[in-house]
């Protein structure tokens, strides 16, 4: 089963040279998950100050800077991997360097037929 572990931190919970080093560690993890054949993807996300989000009403767009909602935590990055089942997810999120300042969300994927890649 595909799952997505979404990296939620405060911005300021590294310091430059932490967050180096972190993408050191994850792309150590990511190695070890493609060496077991559980990797799909994973790349960390620019400042939510180069974020932009809409939503569309009544077929009108409206769009507005940075994430839409007001949270403490901001979403940094992502893991999609292949589990066998939750918990082996949950030890591979904890795995995950931002699980020790942040939260990890881990969510089922919806393998919908027809999309690429499917």
């Amino acid at each position: 089963m595909k799952y997505v572990l979404l990296i939620y931190s405060e911005e300021s919970a590294f310091s430059e040279a932490e967050r180096e080093h972190c993408y050191v560690e994850s792309t150590q993890l990511a190695q070890e998950l493609h060496a077991n054949g559980q990797f799909l993807s994973t790349a960390p996300l620019h400042p939510i100050t180069t974020a932009t989000s809409i939503r569309v009403r009544d077929g009108k767009r409206f769009i507005t800077d940075g994430p839409f909602a007001e949270t403490r935590e901001q979403l940094g990055g992502f893991f999609l991997i292949n589990a066998k089942d939750l918990d082996e997810a949950i030890d591979i999120a904890a795995r995950i360097p931002g699980a020790r300042v942040g939260t990890v969300e881990i969510r089922p994927v919806i393998e919908v037929m027809g999309l690429p890649g499917n």
